[in-house]
């Protein structure tokens, strides 16, 4: 059997299975989304939740709303319009990587299911801001200024 994978240019099993999460993103950035909410603060002190995603393959960060108070519906509809967004940019997004956070309601998987997206849940002791993103440069007073992480 070695022979025969090793004439055809096929390394053994192990070397294959071996491939780091680096270049498992390289070789999926076309399909991959990553999202993820941030928190920020407003002039007044004010707390506002932001809904981003990040396309991987063009390190793009959409953000898809900001609220003081993300609902499932409004939570939702951003989904739809995410949806809407990548149809109308032709992208072959298959999968979405998102956290635990209770404020992604189960109609949000349901929606990117419809369109052939399949979720992928962060494991639970995964540290926050799976989106790659950081919510403030400086003084939150200045606003919200997104950046991706090194």
């Amino acid at each position: 059997m070695w022979q025969i994978l090793t004439d055809t240019g096929i390394d053994p099993a192990p070397e294959r299975a071996s491939s780091t999460w680096a270049q498992f993103l390289r070789t999926q950035a076309d399909a991959l989304l990553a999202c993820d909410f941030f928190e920020t603060l407003t002039v007044t002190g004010a707390r506002i939740y932001v809904l981003a995603v990040i396309e991987h393959a063009q390190r793009r960060i959409r953000i898809l709303g900001a609220t003081p108070h993300p609902t499932a519906e409004w939570v939702t509809q951003a989904a739809r319009n995410l949806i809407m967004d990548l149809h109308d940019a032709s992208c072959r997004t298959r999968f979405l990587i998102r956290d635990r956070d209770g404020k992604f309601p189960h109609l949000f998987d349901a929606i990117l299911a419809d369109a052939d997206i399949q979720v992928v849940l962060s494991g639970i002791q995964m540290p926050s801001r799976a989106c790659g993103t950081r919510s403030v440069d400086g003084d939150p007073r200045r606003g919200a200024v997104l950046r991706q992480q090194p």
